[in-house]
């Protein structure tokens, strides 16, 4: 098998979604998500991230950059459009937990902000998820920012602060 963490194409956006959807039942939220994802890459609010495995996809990441995206809804404090970035949607599929390949597409995602002049990055998890808080924590993120109910859970935010690293490649990031 051959693994290759890289930007998200639109057509792997769509792919991404689509599933998404089917999979939620064709939930209105899904499909109006998909189509904000897909806006808030064109523009630069958001980039996502994928992890590929020969012809699929099997992990995803993506970062906010900007307070006026539907994720962040205005909290300056979890993106701000200069310094400060968000993480959301880290996904693996099951077979391919445990891994490394979360933690391989998230450097890729901190080196892509640092890249951009962001200092600092943060991440929520909904409070029953321990084992993702843990990895959250020994990943660096934890500073705690706040908390809030997220469709009824308790969703905690962490932040980070990251630093330019030497081996980072604009090429690697194509636009």
């Amino acid at each position: 098998m051959h693994f290759n963490y890289r930007a998200a194409s639109i057509q792997d956006l769509e792919r991404i979604w689509d599933c998404d959807i089917q999979a939620h039942g064709g939930d209105e939220r899904w499909i109006a998500g998909k189509a904000a994802c897909l806006v808030y890459n064109r523009n630069g609010l958001c980039r996502t991230f994928v992890v590929a495995c020969d012809d699929g996809l099997i992990g995803q990441g993506s970062l906010y950059f900007s307070p006026e995206s539907r994720t962040i809804n205005g909290r300056t404090e979890l993106a701000d459009g200069a310094r400060v970035a968000h993480v959301s949607a880290l996904k693996i599929e099951k077979a391919f937990e445990g891994q490394g390949h979360i933690s391989r597409l998230m450097r890729l995602m901190e080196a892509y902000a640092c890249e951009r002049g962001y200092e600092t990055l943060t991440i929520g998890v909904d409070a029953k998820e321990t084992r993702n808080l843990a990895v959250y924590l020994h990943w660096g993120y934890d500073r705690y920012i706040n908390h809030m109910r997220d469709h009824g859970a308790l969703v905690l935010y962490y932040a980070k602060k990251i630093q330019p690293q030497k081996n980072c490649l604009s090429e690697q990031y194509p636009e």
